[in-house]
């Protein structure tokens, strides 16, 4: 079975990491899609992808117009796509165009986020929601990563197909070896606090700042990922400026180990668009803390919170004031026992098995019967 994946930034290394599972299961992937950098990193390069151009992060518009010139001149694509049996678009823009070259082969929806245009109720907020309602119909298939999306907002819209939650848990290679030891932290080490990934939220720079000052030496932050240019253009320079916190630029997926390695806790709290998707996602730094032995840290009122509250594990606050205020008053035997919480949860809920790859790939080759 060959499957067409149209993406909307063929470096993200989610991207990588749902190539490698289509392909665990047996599926052979031909990807395509759009680049936030210039050139196609080697994972999806030497997958032979196929770029439409560079796309840029917070710019819709910019992506609706490049939207529509590969929905209105899609010729590149089909010939790309013209073996594939099943075409899977990863958000609502690439949905557009894979609708438009389908040609009666199954369509699958990979809805990771919901973009605040898709809940807001100005003019332009109407257009998208229209755009969806017309497309949801055209699916075969749901994949997307969290419960919350499903029953705040796949459940209220016009989507006909079967829904499956794969959530964004790790594949163990190539990392599989370098799982979390016991911890041995001394005890007049500062608590590290690691904020990984995609980093976007002001809100979170501005509390880990003055959380570190705060804290007198008593609390230091790491962080590591790519700064969005549009919401931190000066990330780094403003990190740099801190005497307790480091900055350490983009990572690989073998590089996880090392950096949760260093941190006792993980910041998974999100206020980015808050109260809209930061409020309903499960997040990848979920799942890859717990993995590695890191404590993750989440507001009670989010589903990140609703998860780690099921599995006992965590440090779960209702506020950023009580955070900092846990934060601050952080002894080591707590420290200790939060840490025992975050070692009993089972691997099964935080690392992905072949028998889920397995298990995805008899839903995409179910469709073609």
């Amino acid at each position: 079975m060959q499957l067409g994946y149209l993406v909307h930034n063929l470096n993200d290394a989610a991207v990588e990491r749902r190539c490698r599972m289509f392909e665990a299961g047996g599926v052979e992937v031909r990807p395509a899609g759009f680049c936030r950098d210039l050139e196609v990193a080697t994972p999806l390069a030497t997958r032979g992808a196929l770029s439409l151009g560079q796309s840029h992060d917070a710019a819709l518009a910019q992506r609706a117009f490049a939207t529509f010139k590969h929905t209105a001149v899609p010729g590149l694509l089909k010939a790309h796509f013209a073996n594939c049996d099943v075409l899977v678009a990863r958000n609502l823009e690439q949905l557009a165009i894979v609708a438009r070259i389908a040609g009666g082969r199954p369509i699958v929806y990979e809805c990771l986020d919901i973009h605040r245009a898709l809940l807001g109720s100005s003019p332009p907020a109407k257009m998208v929601q229209a755009v969806e309602a017309y497309l949801l119909p055209k699916c075969d298939l749901l994949i997307t990563s969290s419960p919350a999306f499903l029953r705040n907002h796949f459940d209220h819209r016009p989507l006909k197909a079967e829904a499956i939650l794969i959530e964004n848990k790790l594949l163990l290679d190539p990392i599989e070896a370098n799982l979390p030891v016991a911890d041995g932290r001394p005890s007049d080490r500062p608590v590290t606090i690691g904020w990984f990934g995609m980093l976007r939220c002001k809100r979170t720079l501005s509390f880990l700042t003055d959380l570190a000052r705060k804290s007198e030496g008593r609390i230091e932050v790491l962080i590591a990922g790519k700064p969005s240019p549009a919401e931190l253009p000066h990330l780094e320079s403003a990190v740099a400026a801190e005497s307790g916190m480091t900055f350490t630029g983009p990572y690989a997926y073998s590089d996880l180990a090392e950096l949760y390695g260093q941190c006792d806790f993980a910041w998974s709290i999100d206020w980015f668009e808050e109260g809209l998707n930061s409020k309903w996602l499960l997040p990848n730094r979920l799942y890859e803390a717990l993995a590695f032995g890191s404590i993750p840290i989440a507001l009670a009122d989010v589903e990140v919170g609703n998860w780690l509250r099921q599995h006992d594990a965590g440090l779960v606050v209702e506020s950023a004031d009580s955070a900092a205020q846990a934060l601050l008053a952080m002894t080591d035997e707590r420290l200790r026992e939060m840490r025992s919480n975050v070692t009993a949860v089972d691997a099964t809920a935080t690392i992905c098995r072949q028998s889920e790859c397995d298990a995805l790939a008899g839903k995409l080759r179910g469709l073609l019967n």
